[in-house]
């Protein structure tokens, strides 16, 4: 066969591949059905995300939130007869028993509105061109998300430096999230590959050609995400979960494609979605919006994760008197306490850290950590335990030379007098031990 004559014949394979890929058949009753589950879920679950990043989003969808809070509290107590009631406040967890009933409260809707769907579309064929609609808005959704999981490691203000309190707890005082936090806040150079490829995946999830290629990487990224959760128990299981289900679903059409092509060494035909509309040139404008949207999402992201970092992360000014302190002498109503280990009332060392936090590290007992108030024009300290509001210690502070301080007040209802001599940093090997191209054997201590 001659050369023209061969490539004639591929041509016109391809075009009957495309063709016929193009052809819609009829969807059968499970994946009708699965679709209109899966879509309902996902505009419940998502929805405004993210139009919620947007300025003065609050007042336009406040209502839409309130809503479900309502819901969700009316579900625990009339549907489910919770022992207690629900709370519904932002403390960081995701995984909150509010938070399990909310997403319960959206599975249920989902399902009632798939059946309502089957019951009153029950001649559909197929729902290829909501399908495409789905996908953009999942894209969307899982795109900036990711960007901005990435922004936030990529500039490195989700992990923090370590605490100083935290070199000198124990291992085995850490908590499991304490600890994935301790990993991954002591290397920049992981957090920033973590982020790029998070950030990679989310911002290719933005150009449609490239979604097979993002959903594998998105799945990846958040695939870790998702087992370092639960392995270390971090309150975000549910959000991870559905982020990388979000993946999932963007992938799946193309299973069998990825099969041939990593599995059974076969060709995989070329897949062409329909468009959005008509007109040509609404296509290429909603392809100009998706890139807009991309470059205003990661540009904010990326400036909001800066912005954080310079002003209360990493690299905002230390506090005053930053750094770890040893305790020369300790006193406890007018009686000193020698530095002995058997002493559990005793200060042994004291830490001033970042984010308004001491650490105070007792002879016989774990570290105790507290919030910060300073006064410096007054001398004044004050210390206070997260998540109780009434405790309270006042102290006066003076500060002798550059490396001493000393402390006098009032804690638990006793007075309390301690001198405090400032130690260097080095000598902790997580710190002085570094990097090294060449080992000539493992050092693992």
């Amino acid at each position: 066969m001659a050369q023209g004559e061969g490539t004639q014949v591929a041509e016109a394979q391809i075009a009957q591949s495309i063709a016929t890929t193009t052809e819609v058949p009829r969807w059968n009753m499970a994946t009708r059905i699965a679709f209109r589950l899966i879509f309902a879920y996902e505009i419940l679950y998502s929805f405004p995300y993210p139009l919620s990043l947007l300025p003065w989003s609050d007042k336009v969808f406040g209502w839409y939130n309130t809503l479900f809070v309502k819901m969700t509290l009316w579900t625990g107590d009339h549907v489910l007869h919770l022992n207690k009631s629900l709370a519904h406040s932002f403390n960081g967890s995701g995984d909150s028993l509010f938070s399990w009933v909310q997403n319960l409260v959206m599975l249920m809707i989902a399902v009632a509105a798939a059946v309502v769907w089957t019951l009153l579309d029950r001649k559909r064929t197929n729902y290829r061109a909501m399908q495409e609609w789905l996908w953009l808005y999942v894209r969307i959704v899982l795109g900036a998300t990711l960007m901005a999981y990435g922004s936030f490691k990529v500039i490195k203000t989700q992990f923090p430096d370590l605490f100083l309190w935290r070199l000198l707890e124990p291992y085995g005082d850490s908590s499991p999230m304490g600890l994935l936090w301790t990993f991954m806040g002591y290397s920049k150079t992981y957090n920033m590959f973590t982020g790029l490829v998070e950030f990679v995946g989310g911002a290719l999830l933005f150009v449609p050609r490239l979604t097979t290629l993002a959903a594998l990487i998105s799945i990846g990224a958040m695939g870790n995400v998702f087992i370092l959760n639960m392995s270390y128990d971090v309150p975000v299981k549910i959000y991870s979960f559905n982020l990388l289900l979000m993946g999932v679903y963007l992938i799946a059409p193309e299973g069998r494609r990825l099969l041939n092509v990593f599995v059974l060494n076969r060709t995989a035909e070329p897949v062409v979605h329909p468009p959005l509309f008509r007109k040509k040139w609404l296509n290429w404008a909603m392809l100009g919006l998706q890139l807009a949207l991309l470059v205003y999402l990661g540009s904010t992201q990326l400036y909001q994760s800066y912005k954080r970092y310079i002003e209360t992360g990493d690299g905002s000014p230390k506090p005053p008197y930053y750094g770890f302190y040893n305790v020369d002498e300790f006193v406890v109503d007018g009686q000193v306490h020698p530095p002995v280990f058997s002493d559990e009332a005793r200060w042994r060392r004291v830490t001033f850290d970042r984010f308004n936090l001491v650490g105070v590290v007792l002879a016989g007992g774990p570290v105790q950590r507290y919030r910060i108030k300073l006064d410096q024009s007054k001398k004044n300290l004050e210390l206070t335990k997260s998540g109780d509001d009434t405790w309270k210690a006042k102290f006066t502070l003076e500060q002798p030379s550059p490396d001493m301080l000393t402390l006098n007040g009032e804690m638990d209802g006793k007075k309390i007098q301690a001198k405090l001599h400032k130690v260097d940093l080095k000598g902790f090997l997580l710190y002085d031990r570094g990097f090294h191209w060449i080992n000539d054997s493992p050092y693992n201590r």
